[in-house]
C-alpha cells in the first residue's frame, strides 16, 4: 500500500472514531433524553478551540500572524480533556437558559439561533480566535517520539479508538442501560408522567445535556489535534444535521445503531460524493454532498423513522410469578396461562421504557 493510501485510510479511521464519539454525544442528548439540540456543533467547536489554544503556545509565536487568547502550550492529554470541560461549562450555561422554560421545536430555534450567533462572532472579533482565518499550525501531540508521519498516524488511530472505548465504557453505557436511562427515556416519552412520578425533569435533561456536551467537546479536541487547524466555515449549524441524519438512519437510541449511523452517512455516503467526477458549477459537487444528507433524511423519516437498527423494546419483571412488564403492543403472560388479562393482579402487562412508552 502506497503512503498515500495509508495517510488517506489512517485520516478516515481518525474521522470514523470522531464521527462516533459526536453520533454518541448528540444521541444521549436527543436519542434517550429528546433534547433537539441543534448547537451540536457549538460544543465541538468549544472543544477544539480550547485544545488549540492550550497548545498552540503564545500568539506571538509562529510569526505573530495569528490573534487569540490565553496561548499556552500544555502537555497532552491536558489540552483534550480541558476541551471537554469546557464544552461541558457551555453547554450547562446554555442548558440553564434553554431547557428550564422551552420545549421541543423552541428549544431547537433558539439553540439553532445561538450556533448562528457563537459563529458570527467568532468572525467579527479576530483578536478572539483569530476570526473568520481561524488556527492553523497546531502542534500535533506526541509527534517527535515517531520517526515517520505514518507510525503516528496508526497511532493516533488507536489513540481514538482507545477513548472511543473508555467513553462508551465509562459513560455511555452507564447511563443508557441504568436506572438513569430509563428516566431520561420516560422524559423523552411523556415529560407530564415523569414528573407526575416525580422525576425532575430539568435536571435529568441539564446532566445529560452537559454530558454530551462534554463528550462533544473531547471529539472536537482529538479532531483538531490531528487536523491542526480549525476554523469558523468548518462549524457552521448544518454540520449538526449530519450528526442528526446519521442517528436518524442507524436507529435514534440505540448506541450501536447510531455507530452504524456514523460510519453511514458521514464516512460512507460523504466520501462517495467525491469521487462523483466535476460537471456543472464547480461548486456542484460539494452541494451534491447536502442533497444527500438531506436525502437519507427524508427518506429514514418517511419509510423507516426508527432506522435501521431500532431502539430495543426493554422488558424486565416487576414481581412473582405471572407478573411480567412488556413493551407495547405485547400480552401479558402470566405462568401457566397465556392472555392474561392486563390492568390488574396476575399476569399485569406494563410498558416500561423504549420509545413510545410512558415509563
Amino acid at each position: 500500500m502506497s503512503a498515500a493510501a495509508v495517510f488517506y485510510l489512517t485520516t478516515l479511521l481518525v474521522y470514523v472514531g470522531v464521527d462516533i464519539l459526536a453520533v454518541w454525544s448528540l444521541n444521549l442528548q436527543w436519542g434517550i433524553a429528546g433534547i433537539p439540540n441543534l448547537a451540536w456543533i457549538l460544543f465541538q467547536s468549544a472543544g477544539a478551540y480550547t485544545a488549540a489554544v492550550l497548545t498552540l503556545g503564545p500568539s506571538s509565536g509562529n510569526g505573530g500572524f495569528q490573534s487569540y487568547i490565553i496561548g499556552a502550550r500544555l502537555p497532552f492529554p491536558l489540552p483534550v480533556l480541558a476541551g471537554g470541560l469546557v464544552a461541558g461549562a457551555l453547554a450547562a450555561l446554555v442548558g440553564l437558559v434553554v431547557l428550564r422554560r422551552l420545549r421541543g421545536d423552541y428549544q431547537a430555534v433558539v439553540l439553532l439561533v445561538i450556533t448562528v450567533t457563537a459563529t458570527l462572532l467568532v468572525e467579527n472579533f479576530p483578536r478572539f480566535l483569530n476570526g473568520p482565518a481561524g488556527l492553523a499550525l497546531i502542534p500535533q501531540p506526541l509527534s517527535s517520539r515517531f520517526a515517520s508521519s505514518i507510525g503516528y498516524a496508526w497511532f493516533y488511530v488507536a489513540l481514538t479508538a482507545a477513548v472511543c472505548a473508555a467513553v462508551y465504557f465509562l459513560v455511555v453505557r452507564r447511563i443508557t442501560g441504568s436506572p438513569l436511562g430509563r428516566a431520561l427515556r420516560a422524559t423523552r416519552d411523556c415529560d407530564f408522567a415523569a414528573a407526575a412520578l416525580g422525576k425532575n425533569i430539568v435536571g435529568l435533561r441539564l446532566f445529560v445535556f452537559v454530558v454530551g456536551g462534554v463528550i462533544a467537546g473531547i471529539s472536537g479536541a482529538l479532531l483538531v489535534e490531528f487536523i491542526t487547524a480549525w476554523s469558523p466555515g468548518g462549524w457552521m449549524y448544518v454540520e449538526s444535521l449530519v450528526v442528526f441524519t446519521a442517528i436518524i438512519v442507524g436507529g435514534t437510541g440505540n448506541d450501536f445503531g447510531v455507530m452504524a449511523g456514523a460510519l453511514l452517512v458521514p464516512v460512507l455516503f460523504n466520501e462517495i460524493t467525491r469521487y462523483i467526477p466535476t460537471f456543472g458549477s464547480p461548486y456542484l459537487v460539494d452541494a451534491l454532498q447536502w442533497v444527500v444528507i438531506g436525502g437519507l433524511a427524508l427518506l429514514f423519516m418517511w419509510f423507516r423513522p426508527r432506522g435501521l437498527f431500532p431502539e430495543r423494546r426493554r422488558t424486565m419483571a416487576l414481581g412473582g410469578p405471572g407478573t411480567t412488564v412488556a413493551g407495547p403492543g405485547q400480552a401479558g403472560v402470566e405462568a401457566g396461562r397465556p392472555g392474561a388479562s392486563q390492568g390488574s393482579g396476575a399476569g399485569t402487562s406494563t410498558a416500561v421504557g423504549g420509545a413510545g412508552s410512558g415509563l
